[in-house]
């Protein structure tokens, strides 16, 4: 289990301090899918990067499993089961997506070993195996070659931000099966998810909502996401507005 007690952080910006999360107090159960959304600038991508140890709270603290991790690395926490997938996944020139996968399995896991995470991303494996993970990728490729990696891992926490920015229609369509599988397969680990689309709120078992760098809202998604549909894209609802 995750657990976020009164967690805040700042940034300096010109000569003042900015607040971009504000006591935020959340729990996040073993064997669930977790969606957070809010609009933007509302502090979901920070909280996802603190959660992942690539930001430091600037007070609260971070427990995963009982054990305070509020001042441990990325690396740390990578060590101790927790995943993070970038908005924009990195490239790597010279790095084929075999040696992506077995890096993140930690071990040399076979040619078929890895294919197998390929093919449930829904990637022809021969196609894409010995591929350099460079511009010669979409979008879409790289996401789903991410999660692929994530799945390498076997995390007991997978925080992914925004998977669908920057993907086409038919890579969301694509990566939404991939999503529902997923959570079709979610077994003693959890599934966080920073997302503004329906359908991926749609599949979630709990959503919480940001707004203004606190929690306004959070239940499960029969709760939520009638309020959130209620108005404009959700933008006027009163989720929304109490964070303000």
């Amino acid at each position: 289990m995750l657990e976020l007690q009164n967690v805040s952080f700042q940034v300096e910006e010109e000569s003042s301090q900015k607040e971009i999360l504000k006591n935020v107090t959340l729990k996040i159960e073993d064997d669930r899918f977790i969606a957070i959304t809010g609009p933007n600038g509302g502090g979901k991508s920070t909280l996802a990067r603190v959660i992942a140890g690539i930001e430091k709270p600037t007070e609260g603290r971070i427990l995963f499993d009982g054990v305070d991790i509020t001042d441990k690395n990325i690396t740390e926490r990578a060590n101790m089961g927790i995943s993070y997938a970038f908005q924009q996944p990195v490239r790597f020139k010279g790095v084929t997506v075999l040696d992506l996968i077995r890096l993140a399995a930690g071990e040399k896991i076979s040619t078929a070993g890895a294919c197998e995470y390929l093919s449930e991303v829904g990637l022809c494996a021969r196609d894409y195996i010995n591929r350099e993970v460079n511009a010669s990728l979409s979008g879409g490729e790289l996401k789903r070659i991410e999660i692929a990696t994530v799945l390498a891992r076997g995390t007991k926490l997978s925080v992914f931000d925004e998977p669908e920015a920057g993907i086409d229609l038919w890579s969301f369509n694509n990566l939404i099966k991939v999503f529902e599988k997923l959570h079709a397969q979610i077994d003693g680990s959890s599934i966080l998810i920073i997302s503004h689309q329906e359908r991926i709120l749609n599949i979630a078992d709990r959503i919480i909502v940001i707004a203004g760098g606190q929690v306004t809202a959070e239940g499960s998604r029969e709760e939520i996401l009638p309020e959130l549909l209620s108005s404009d894209e959700g933008m006027n609802c009163k989720f929304y507005k109490e964070g303000y």
